[in-house]
């Protein structure tokens, strides 16, 4: 006698013939191996189908009043829901033609009356199989993709825990606030989506480029933890000597990320990018800028975004050493370097959106105690634009 388990472990067929006696028939061959419902009609088998917990295989009529077995078929292969369930119609057209119709509409096999109860049972068998096996294997399909979603997602958190982990290394020796970090990143996402579709940028700043210009956003100084106290931490104004070695920061941090990308032995997007912007967003758009003294079109998109979106950030931000520009200040500042310092269509998104930046720097404005934070025991350096 078979047990509770063995019964619910069994395969479930689902029989739909109009004839009662069809149905006893069918019931009566399949009930020792199988788990055996039955529907009398079209509309009655697809509520079962869609109600409670779906058959593993079904036994289809074609000629049936109302619903047709082909009706039947075409609404369960149009649902995702069921359009994995093999289909065997048992009918008794048995042409060549209806054949070749009912296997168009999907159906696993095609099985004329009247029946052969050993061919039945054994083709019941093989389309069980197969599905068995097709099941596994969508299901170690979802397992891999949950798993590649799962260590994409871890790779994406150590790439942000790095990342600011080293920009925290250098905001320690510097007279920024972790604020700062956070506010650069948001402005940098925010002009990168004003332009996105501008002609100049469409071509550049995708989706997946803006997003990983957010990441690198954090590094653009972070050459400064190479530069000597006595520079980076002087309270006055640096001398000419002085300011060129505070100068070397940014090739400082474009090494060390190229150091870092060679350590890992493959080409990775956003370290080229973040590399970018620490080596080239002291550039002008006028050439006056450093280390190159590139101008115009010959600076990289990153940089000439970073270069607005960071000189907008000192000049709002309160320091031990300043009081902090008022926005509009700062508004007419990029306005004034329009074109000699920063890249005209940059600021001009900066400009048509300034109330934007505005509230970036409201949400993730620096406190008294961050201010203290970088200031208790420590000579700060004079800002460098």
């Amino acid at each position: 006698m078979s047990s509770d388990f063995d019964v619910i472990r069994r395969p479930t067929l689902l029989v739909v013939d109009d004839t009662p006696d069809n149905l006893m028939l069918m019931s009566n061959l399949l009930k020792d191996r199988y788990v055996v419902k039955v529907a009398n009609n079209g509309e009655k088998a697809l509520k079962i189908v869609r109600t409670g917990e779906p058959p593993d295989l079904i036994l289809l009529d074609i000629m049936m009043p109302g619903l047709s077995g082909h009706e039947v078929a075409q609404q369960l292969g149009a649902d995702p829901a069921t359009r994995d369930i093999p289909v065997i119609f048992l009918t008794a057209l048995a042409s060549e033609e209806d054949e070749t119709i009912g296997l168009g509409l999907g159906a696993a096999d095609y099985i004329t009356k009247p029946i052969r109860p050993a061919i039945l049972l054994a083709r019941v068998e093989t389309h069980l199989n197969i599905k068995a096996a097709a099941d596994f294997l969508r299901s170690q399909n979802d397992f891999l993709e949950q798993e590649v979603a799962r260590r994409t997602r871890e790779v994406a958190a150590i790439q942000d825990v790095t990342i600011l982990a080293m920009a925290s290394l250098a905001e320690t020796r510097d007279n920024e606030t972790g604020n700062h970090i956070r506010r650069t990143q948001h402005y940098m996402r925010a002009l990168a989506g004003h332009l996105k579709h501008h002609p100049r940028f469409a071509a550049t700043l995708d989706d997946h480029t803006i997003q990983l210009l957010f990441k690198s956003a954090p590094l653009h100084d972070i050459g400064k933890v190479g530069i000597p106290d006595r520079i980076l931490l002087k309270p006055g104004k640096l001398t000419p000597e002085e300011f060129e070695v505070m100068k070397t920061h940014t090739t400082l941090g474009r090494d060390a990320i190229e150091h870092a990308e060679l350590q890992l032995g493959a080409d990775v997007t956003f370290l080229r990018l973040a590399k970018e912007i620490a080596y080239s967003h002291q550039e002008k758009w006028d050439g006056s800028g450093y280390p190159e003294g590139r101008s115009g079109d010959r600076i990289p998109v990153s940089a000439r975004l970073m270069a607005v979106a960071d000189v907008y950030d000192a000049l709002i931000s309160r320091r031990v050493y300043k009081q902090a520009m008022s926005h509009a200040e700062a508004v007419e500042v990029i306005r004034t370097g329009r074109g000699s310092h920063f890249d005209p269509d940059v600021a001009d998104a900066f400009l048509a959106h300034a109330d934007e930046f505005h509230e970036i720097a409201q949400r993730f404005v620096d406190t008294d105690h961050d201010l203290a934070r970088k200031a208790d025991g420590l000579t700060v350096a004079a800002p460098l634009l």
